[in-house]
């Protein structure tokens, strides 16, 4: 059976149990095993005799059980396990006299204690490694790990004859030296041999195996409640071995040969097919052939020699076998490169993409050139021509300004230097017959939604069609009524045609929002704007979905439903998508397709979600990237105030200042990050991850995904369940997840202050992902008027929801959201020119990093200052950077803002490939993980 990355787990591995496990942290295939990088790696083992042993220090060493005893403790429940172990043979070859040591097990489990008893039965050779402490002066290694090895068949040579040989230094490194020992007999005695009829089963078949698995550098994974970081190790370790591995990597580039550490083969009773089994004649060189063949290299051999980067085969190698920890972070930064150049060539590819197609010119004087066409064709033709008063006339159509900027113009407000800028350069874009690709970041408040707009009208103005993309529907309605009463006083030239049917329909579908009044007798109409939601009956979709068919120009606001088989928009000049983060590159993609006429629309990205500069320039590299920093006028900054849960004086007057704006008018927001305090997956404390998903995106109704406390990912209810962007697990040495108090949910908080006296005769509401569209609508009419002046909600509200009367934000668990989320969820409120507050609400410790990252967001407002710190603080203590999703994100390893060199020379080097090669015909193996790349790239850098 020929095994390749996208083999299936279930296909190899035989234990059902283990592939059921593995699954649920994300891992499929053979690809995913080797790409479920470890997040640290041990430092090597030293070996000392127990002469040498030092207390607290750590130490490995080989010994034969003399003796074994269980012991019941009485005082409380349980057993405890004690075996004298004597070194002697291994400090001959160390040139000590030999000793013993006490090895000590605890356990209240009756079976654990038999399974021990039986691997450390006298007269056992095994291989130790743990920490020596001392008791009742006596040398004693409490739980240390053990590696029991096969007894030495009868006639064969010693049992450490084959560790003499490669005698270690202090240090744990195998010199591969001869040693003057190594012709040592072994004093084990007969016992030893594996007894008769016994069924027995041992981690190691000689000495020299068993102390190289102890000390060399071993990867240690984040794992689960249901595998460990151990039983990880071993299936990667299996499956490099079927792959054609047989020896560990070393520092020249090549597998080792005779006499370095060997992989173990796996057992039957793991694995169902091994690959290569071994045969006369089968030499490391081939071995390392057979797993370069399975593991085809992907960065250009060009590339890779001028880097002086590994093969692909043997950075996996090196990451999950590392012969050393240098060994190990070189294959680390091997891959890392190799995530930059395939991300870097994909972007280009997407660039050059986008200008060999053609796209709508929308320039902006192109409105008023129709409209002279259209007065002169009514002159030339008298049955049609219209009444002066109704038409105005054809002199004074030049000295109207274009459709844009008479929206400007209309504005109550001046637009900041910065929105100016941006709407410029967005003009030029669309009057360019390429499709324009451009990513607007802006502040939370910063006037993101006008710059769109603008952009829109001039799309329109031209005589095209323009739709604006919301992640929900409370979001594509607040846009709905925002544009519709933004253009209700500006209208459109029109040709004075005969009003057909499918105009007919537009007016239908237009209903209240400034339908059109496309007449035979007029040249002008109103700016039609129609509302495309999922959640609509049948009858008004019907009616938007025949307007937007219709292709007359005009404004389309849509949610998810705008990337269904049954839109088209046959005139569709621009794509505003908001939010950006929460589509896919598929859907996006998938609006490109929209237009009979063979052209790709301009597309316009929008994200209030911060990121640093540096890594927008980077990442985003196939957009061109604007930004707006300037707050508009009147905006005052958000007082943020971080509350310890426990100090109930300061929640008293906390509740009370909140009573106060409410009985001013004013309206608050309390956040929660579950949904029913019932919600048990988080079990045992939270694991909640934003990487989960990987989708690594948020749920699109509850703005989330979740992981489980185990580390696995959740299933969707869950991530319905769940609001909070928790980039900041912390794992214990093993990987797992270390337990913390369970998080608030909306039920439980809105019971709980409702009860309170500072907030009697209050109306309370409550919103999260799980209800329903036209519940969510009653729900944010309901508190935007007052009715309900305190909502109880998710992070449903975490992006574009604006009532100008909020001014109060309660963020409960706020110590377990990512900084760029709090930031987000902050810009909420302040939005009508009042003075506005942000409660963030911790349980965090004191000096905690939860506490610090809180400063951080307690001191600033500054998105990027903000997003900075985030990435940052996601990476510290981690020795791969970004802590591992578990979930399809294309990278993990790169890091955007730390790699920013590593990333610049990528592209260069890119650049220069695809100018020789445009479609990779020569780099098949990169082609293919470009395209990987762009199909499996479905979140950014903003919902990391």
């Amino acid at each position: 059976m020929s095994i390749t990355m996208g083999t299936t787990l279930a296909s190899l591995v035989t234990n059902k149990r283990r592939v059921s496990a593995l699954k649920s942290l994300g891992i499929v295939t053979v690809g995913d095993a080797l790409t479920y990088y470890p997040f640290r790696v041990t430092e090597p083992v030293p070996l000392r005799a127990i002469r040498e042993a030092a207390p607290g220090q750590q130490m490995a060493f080989a010994a034969v059980i003399r003796d074994m005893r269980v012991v019941p403790m009485n005082a409380r429940r349980g057993y405890r396990l004690e075996a004298t172990v004597d070194d002697a043979d291994f400090a001959r070859s160390r040139r000590v006299p030999g000793s013993t040591a006490r090895l000590t097990f605890f356990s209240y489990r009756k079976s654990y204690v038999d399974w021990v008893s039986v691997r450390l039965r006298a007269g056992t050779s095994v291989v130790v490694s743990g920490m020596p402490g001392e008791y009742m002066g006596q040398l004693q290694f409490t739980h240390p790990e053990i590696l029991t090895v096969a007894p030495v068949p009868a006639g064969a040579g010693a049992g450490l004859e084959g560790y003499a040989r490669g005698a270690a230094s202090g240090n744990g490194a195998f010199a591969g030296s001869a040693d003057p020992y190594a012709s040592a007999q072994s004093a084990y005695p007969p016992a030893a041999t594996a007894p008769s009829g016994a069924a027995l089963k041992y981690d190691a078949d000689t000495v020299q195996e068993a102390l190289t698995r102890v000390c060399r550098p071993r990867p240690v994974y984040h794992a689960s409640s249901r595998i460990s970081s151990e039983h990880i190790h071993e299936t990667i370790l299996g499956l490099l071995w079927m792959m054609g591995a047989r020896t560990s990597s070393t520092p020249d580039g090549q597998l080792a040969g005779a006499g370095a550490a060997g992989i173990v083969a796996p057992a039957t009773d793991t694995i169902a097919v091994q690959n290569g089994e071994e045969k006369s004649g089968t030499t490391a060189e081939s071995g390392a052939e057979a797993l370069s063949q399975s593991i085809p290299d992907v960065l250009p051999e060009s590339v890779r020699k001028a880097k002086n980067l590994m093969h692909r085969a043997e950075a996996f190698l090196a990451i999950h076998d590392p012969a050393s920890t240098a060994r190990f972070k070189e294959a680390i930064e091997t891959l890392r490169y190799e995530e930059a150049f395939v991300s870097q060539t994909s972007l280009l590819k997407s660039r050059q993409h986008a200008h060999k197609s053609s796209a709508h010119p929308c320039p902006l004087n192109e409105a008023l050139e129709t409209a002279r066409a259209s007065v002169g064709e009514a002159v030339a033709e008298p049955s049609t021509q219209p009444e002066a008063s109704e038409r105005g006339s054809a002199t004074d159509l030049p000295n109207l300004p274009n459709l844009r900027d008479r929206f400007i113009a209309s504005l109550p407000f001046t637009l900041t230097a910065g929105q100016s800028q941006v709407v410029d350069d967005i003009a030029s874009d669309l009057e360019r017959d390429w499709p324009m690709q451009r990513l607007l970041q802006g502040e939370v408040g910063s006037g993101k939604t006008v710059v769109a707009l603008a952009a829109m009208l001039q799309a329109v103005g031209a005589g095209y069609q323009a739709v604006l993309v919301a992640p929900t529907q409370v979001l594509a309605e607040q846009h709905y009524e925002t544009i519709s009463k933004m253009v209700s006083g500006l209208t459109l030239a029109q040709p004075g045609a005969k009003e057909t049917d499918a105009a007919a329909d537009v007016e239908g579908a237009m209903g209240a929002s400034g339908a059109s009044t496309v007449s035979s007798s007029k040249v002008t109409a109103e700016i039609p704007v129609t509302l495309l939601t999922g959640g609509m009956k049948l009858a008004a979709r019907r009616k938007a979905l025949a307007a937007a068919a219709s292709g007359e120009p005009g404004i389309i606001v849509a949610t998810h439903a705008a990337f269904s088989k049954t839109f088209q928009a046959p005139h569709l000049a621009l794509v505003v998508i908001d939010e950006q983060h929460r589509f896919g590159v598929e859907q996006r993609e998938s609006l490109n397709a929209k237009t009979d006429d063979g052209t790709t629309p301009h597309l316009l990205v929008m994200t209030a979600t911060p990121i640093p500069r540096t890594a927008a320039m980077t990442w985003f590299g196939d957009l061109d990237i604007s930004w707006l920093t300037e707050l508009p006028g009147g905006r005052k900054p958000i007082r943020t105030v971080v509350v310890n849960e426990a100090d109930a004086a300061t929640m008293g007057r906390m509740f009370a200042h909140i009573r106060a704006r409410v009985d001013a008018g004013e309206r608050a927001y309390i956040v929660c990050p579950r949904i029913d305090a019932d919600d048990e997956e988080n079990e045992g404390g939270s694991g909640v991850s934003a990487a989960a998903g990987s989708a690594r995106g948020r749920a699109a109704a509850s703005g989330s995904s979740a992981r489980t406390a185990a580390g696995g990912r959740a299933t969707r209810a869950a991530a319905d369940a769940i609001g909070i962007d928790d980039p900041y697990e912390t794992f214990d040495e093993n990987g797992e997840t270390v337990a913390r108090p369970p998080l608030h949910a909306v039920a439980e908080i809105a019971d709980r202050l409702q009860k309170l006296p500072q907030f009697q005769g209050i109306r309370f509401t409550t919103l999260t992902g799980r209800d329903k569209d036209d519940v969510k609508t009653q729900v944010m009419a309901d508190f935007a008027g007052g009715e309900t002046p305190i909502l109880v909600s998710t992070t449903v509200i975490e992006v574009g929801v604006d009532v100008k009367q909020a001014s109060c934000i309660v963020i409960f668990d706020a110590d377990r959201y990512g900084l760029s989320q709090l930031h987000q969820l902050r810009g909420r409120v302040g939005r009508g020119g009042t003075n506005s507050w942000a409660f963030l609400i911790s349980r965090a410790e004191p000096g905690s990093p939860a506490e610090q990252r809180l400063e951080v967001i307690h001191h600033s407002l500054d998105g990027a200052e903000i997003a900075q710190a985030d990435l940052e603080f996601r990476g510290a203590g981690d020795v791969l950077g970004d802590a591992q999703s578990g979930g399809k994100s294309s990278l993990k390893l790169l890091r955007v803002v730390k790699d920013a060199d590593m990333i610049a020379d990528a592209r260069t080097r890119a650049e220069q490939l695809l100018a020789a090669d445009p479609e990779l015909a020569g780099e098949v193996q990169l082609a293919g993980a470009v395209l990987d790349f762009t199909r499996g790239n479905e979140t950014f850098l903003t919902s990391s």
